[in-house]
């Protein structure tokens, strides 16, 4: 019986040759660095367009318009004096009730949901900071409310 010419596995050339020399593996671990330290920078910035609790109620005493994209459920426990509701998930059908030519401040009772709002309307070329924290941190420090969240 004639033997058959098999290659043995280890025989054939590696797929990534250079991952064999250290020079290599080292550049592999330093790209993946670089790809992970990317990712949290980017995700770490606001771009400015974030403000603290403090400096909303600066923004809300000089008149700016207030966006509360809270679910109407949560509107009617409590919410700012003279802020517009419209929930997030109504928000992209509704911009053309939004004013175009003034800042927007953009609350809610979840800061996930304002900050969400906040990226819509700055991606729709709408002037607008999301606050830094819930109507319920700015209930907390006695800022204006209409009505109280339940004990």
């Amino acid at each position: 019986m004639p033997r058959r010419n098999r290659r043995r596995l280890d025989s054939r050339p590696p797929l990534f040759p250079f991952l064999r020399k250290p020079a290599g593996q080292l550049a592999v671990v330093l790209l993946v660095a670089f790809v992970v330290f990317m990712i949290a920078v980017a995700g770490n910035q606001n771009n400015g367009n974030e403000v603290s609790v403090d400096e909303a109620l600066a923004l809300y005493q000089n008149g700016t318009f207030v966006l509360d994209v809270s679910w109407p459920a949560e509107w009617d426990e409590y919410h700012l004096p003279s802020a517009t509701l419209i929930p997030l998930d109504q928000l992209y059908n509704r911009y053309g009730e939004l004013p175009r030519d003034r800042k927007i401040l953009v609350v809610s009772r979840s800061q996930n949901s304002s900050q969400q709002a906040r990226d819509l309307l700055v991606n729709a070329g709408i002037d607008a900071v999301s606050m830094a924290g819930s109507l319920s941190e700015w209930y907390e420090k006695g800022y204006p409310i209409e009505g109280a969240p339940p004990q």
